[in-house]
Formats: C-alpha cells, structure tokens, sequence
C-alpha cells in the first residue's frame, strides 16, 4: 500500500503524445494540490521528459515558480526482441514547488 501512495506522483513518459504528459503534471501540481512530482523516462523517451519539464518550467507553471530538485540517470541491460543484451538509459527529473 505504501508503494502505491509513493507512485501517486509520478509520470511514465511513454508513447502517448507530448501533451498529455504535460497535462499529467500540471495537474498534480494544481488540481492534485501536490508539492512534488517525479517525470521517468527510459530510452528514446528521454528526450520528450526534458522537453515536458522545460515546457512545465518555462510556459505552464511559471507563476507556481516550479524547480528541480533533482536529476538521476542511470542505465540498466536488457534483452532485446532478438534475445542480445542491449544498454538503455534512463532518467527520473523531480520537480517541487517553491
């Protein structure tokens, strides 16, 4: 049960489009009334987690004064669908309110 409260706030940056990542974050911020959210991506998705933090940071939430409090990286090995071991790289980028 704890681990579930823990994932409340956090966004998987997947597939869907760019927007609804977007949306999905401000709403925990605004409506969610949360302090923090946490934005993971693995992989190809990387790129679109730093363009919704900034996208947060510098368009929606400029007044709510959101920050980050911290970046990590890491990568783990994997099996791909031909069964050969490949690397791929992840990122979790928390973000609070000030």
């Amino acid at each position: 049960m704890a681990e579930e409260k823990k994932d409340e706030n956090v966004v998987f940056i997947g597939t869907k489009p760019f927007m609804n990542y977007v949306t999905s974050v401000v709403m925990q911020f605004t409506t969610k009334n949360r302090s923090e959210v946490v934005i993971k991506a693995r992989g190809k998705h990387i790129k679109t987690a730093v363009d919704v933090v900034e996208v947060i940071r510098k368009k929606f939430l400029k007044d709510k004064e959101i920050r980050i409090k911290n970046i990590s990286i890491d990568s783990e090995e994997m099996q791909n669908k031909e069964g050969r071991t490949v690397t791929v790289s992840s990122i979790e980028v928390t973000l609070v309110k000030k």
